[in-house]
């Protein structure tokens, strides 16, 4: 009997090598024009036409890879030769179209020693396209197939094929990269090997130094970095769990209009919010005249330094939390607090030994986003970080500024990553080997207990105020809009709105006359593409890292992390590097765009999924593999409807920052693909602030509505009668998952 998976993978693999091009088309596959032309023309030739032709032979040797396994399809799966073959195929069929696609390049050799080997040539080839894609996917199946016959994971080809795929996409598009970058760490100016200016520039005094001024002490740049994060990693995880609670577990009034206010510091560029926070705060802010006019207290630039950069991140990356920790706090089971009561113990105990330590998978979660994100974090310490320099901007003004040393910014890069390893190990401690299960197959008493009083006066008094500052914040965003200059002439005018979105009727319809409107529409349609894919890939791989064990998996989890723990300027840098030149062109594409966005984001949905799953009975997975579904219906089935929260908190989160991202897509962006952060702050540049607080304003009306689409659309967890708060006391009634 023939088996159906490798016969599906080979097909794929064939219709790459002898159907479509082999190399990437500059007027994009869907044009369709290369399908007149692709057999005459080398550029437009499938692999297996260019190797049989001679116009790239290297390229004829890729057949046998794919006509390998033909020889076992009708053999059983534990027949060692079946395991062989594909292992064979596939591991030496990947790597030898990855080594021929390093080895010839747009000028010949790609290294001086096999132009000594093999003699000068005039051969060239370009950047892989869909073809050799269609392969290399069908090549590393075939592999995981072999693992997987040989036993790995139980043999199961759903998970060794998924724990492949993450490897393989990992490998590609976060470590490729950053050796890129991270090579000229060792290198001088002129590019040459210098290892000795690694260690000068590591245990330089501006990094690690302490100076004592006559009215002040400036730590070094990583000590900034390091206080900044801890601070915005604690405050936003209590902040978060604080609106989390008043959500879910009180009767405050306005949930709803809460909800929006948590989130719309994420759905704005963070270079607004901290304008908006200097001209509140500012010598000239509305706030400090006031405070002269009413108090005699003159204006200065207390806003501008740690504080102020300390205040942008918590208004940007609470939320974040928020949308962590709110499915942590749901999960918690209501039947364990009743018990605590049962045993007489007060209120406030019950939290602080039963509900709260239940939290931990959240609260450790939440402090990891917000540290990794506060290190990697541009816009806010650009604009408010005064003379208090971090290494984000540190490592932007290494590479575009006069000094133009990328192995000075590879080597903050390096202590950053070190930062981050740090707080994921802290955090795995902390966490410990414990259980933190509470949702189960088994019946569940629907209605949570009271919180304290005290606590939910706590709760009141931290939320209700922090939510008027966020509403004041975004009401000086969308009044600036309205006016012809902020701060200064606030005459009423819509000439903003109709400079970037005007639309009039021309001779041949519509005319989208407005200047935003190519980035606009841009945004929206590379953040609609990548926001699923960064879903899909960080609930896939928090599911194989909470419930499969295989070999590495801790490595695994640490390169699904990496590229949280990377400022975007270095991973856009990166990027050009990596990927301006064959094998892998994608620079000026909107491929590029979505690649990064996707694993740039993707650690949220992994740090989501993982919060949710620890609650969740593995029990319930074991049940259904029992009953003989695949572990892929048992995902799809079982695990994803209880995921509710966190596929809602990376669909939002991906999308949001794919529109929000400034320091990535400034070195990716083209004339073809410009996005709506790049042209806002062209805006910004030439003094446009108008134009740029409308463009940002609607953004964030954009972004509000499909916020609130996706969450009608995904639905919520269903986990027993929950939605109301039982009173002490009350007699528990015993439901089952809906």
């Amino acid at each position: 009997m023939l088996n159906r998976t490798v016969v599906l993978w080979l097909a794929v693999g064939w219709v790459g090598y002898a159907v479509l091009p082999w190399y990437a088309l500059d007027d994009g596959f869907w044009g369709f024009g290369w399908i007149a032309s692709y057999l005459g023309d080398t550029e437009h030739s499938p692999g297996l036409v260019s190797g049989l032709t001679g116009e790239r032979p290297w390229l004829a040797p890729v057949a046998l890879f794919l006509l390998m396994p033909l020889a076992v399809l009708r053999r059983p799966k534990m027949d060692p030769l079946f395991s062989t073959v594909l292992l064979a195929a596939g591991g030496f069929g990947l790597a030898y179209v990855l080594g021929q696609g390093f080895t010839v390049g747009l000028s010949g050799w790609r290294w001086d020693f096999l132009e000594g080997w093999f003699g000068a040539t005039d051969l060239q080839q370009f950047g892989m396209g869909y073809g050799a894609l269609l392969v290399c996917a069908a090549l590393l199946f075939l592999l995981s197939q072999g693992i997987a016959a040989r036993g790995a994971v139980n043999g199961d080809v759903f998970v060794v094929g998924s724990i492949a795929l993450i490897v393989a996409l990992v490998a590609t598009f976060i470590f490729f990269p950053m050796t890129q970058i991270l090579i000229s760490a060792f290198q001088d100016l002129d590019g040459n090997f210098a290892p000795e200016r690694f260690g000068e520039k590591l245990v330089s005094a501006d990094l690690w130094g302490v100076a004592c001024l006559t009215s002040s002490v400036r730590c070094g740049i990583a000590w900034n970095s390091l206080v900044l994060a801890i601070l915005v990693g604690v405050s936003t995880a209590v902040m978060g769990l604080a609106f989390a609670l008043a959500v879910t577990r009180t009767r405050i009034r306005g949930k709803k209009l809460l909800r929006v206010l948590t989130i719309l510091p994420i759905i704005t560029p963070p270079f607004v919010i901290a304008l908006a926070i200097i001209l509140l705060f500012g010598r000239s802010g509305a706030a400090s005249t006031f405070l002269e006019w009413a108090f005699g207290i003159p204006p200065s630039r207390w806003i501008y330094g740690l504080f102020g950069t300390w205040l942008s991140q918590m208004l940007a990356f609470t939320p974040i939390a928020f949308l962590v920790l709110i499915g942590v706090v749901e999960g918690v089971s209501p039947a364990m607090e009743e018990a605590s009561q049962t045993l007489r113990a007060k209120s406030w105990r019950t939290f602080m030994t039963v509900s709260l330590p239940l939290m931990r998978p959240g609260l450790a979660n939440a402090f990891l986003v917000g540290f990794i994100e506060s290190l990697a974090d541009f816009g806010n310490p650009m604009v408010l970080g005064g003379d208090f320099e971090v290494l984000s901007t540190s490592i932007f003004f290494s590479i575009v500024g006069s000094q133009n040393d990328m192995g000075r910014a590879a080597v903050l890069g390096i202590v950053l990553l070190a930062f981050t390893l740090s707080a994921f190990y802290a955090q795995r401690r902390w966490l410990g080997r414990k259980s933190y299960t509470t949702v189960t197959g088994k019946g569940d008493a629907g209605i949570h207990p009271e919180l304290p009083k005290g606590l939910v006066r706590l709760i009141y008094g931290t939320t209700v105020p922090w939510a008027v500052f966020t509403f004041v914040i975004y009401a000086m965003i969308m009044f600036g809009g309205f006016v012809k200059l902020w701060g200064y002439d606030h005459s009423f005018t819509l000439q903003h709105y109709i400079d970037a979105f005007d639309v009039s009727w021309g001779q041949h319809g519509i005319v989208w006359a407005g200047a935003a409107w190519n980035s606009f529409s841009t945004t929206l349609i590379i953040s609609a593409i990548a926001a699923p894919l960064t879903a899909g890939v960080g609930l896939l791989t928090a599911y194989l890292l909470v419930r499969q064990r295989f070999r590495g998996r801790d490595t695994f989890e640490f390169g699904t992390m990496l590229s949280f723990a990377i400022p975007g300027t270095v991973i856009g840098v990166s990027y050009i590097l990596a990927f301006n030149v064959p094998p892998i062109e994608l620079t000026g594409t909107g491929a590029i765009l979505v690649i990064c966005f996707v694993f740039r984001n993707m650690p949220v949905g992994v740090r989501a999924g993982i919060a949710s799953m620890s609650q969740i009975d593995q029990s319930l997975d074991e049940s259904s593999l029992t009953l003989g579904a695949s572990s892929f219906t048992t995902l799809r089935r079982v695990v994803l409807p209880l995921l509710r929260p966190a596929i809602v908190a990376a669909l939002v989160f991906s999308f949001v920052r794919a529109v929000t991202a400034i320091s990535a897509v400034i070195f990716l962006v083209s004339a073809r693909y410009d996005m709506a952060t790049s042209y806002i702050i062209g805006r910004v540049e030439n003094g446009d602030y108008g134009l740029a607080i409308a463009y940002s304003s609607v953004l964030i009306v954009v972004m509000v509505v499909v916020i609130l689409g996706v969450q009608v659309a995904v639905g919520e967890r269903k986990l027993g009668r929950r939605g109301t708060i039982k009173p002490a006391g009350a007699p528990a009634m015993e439901v089952g998952i809906a």
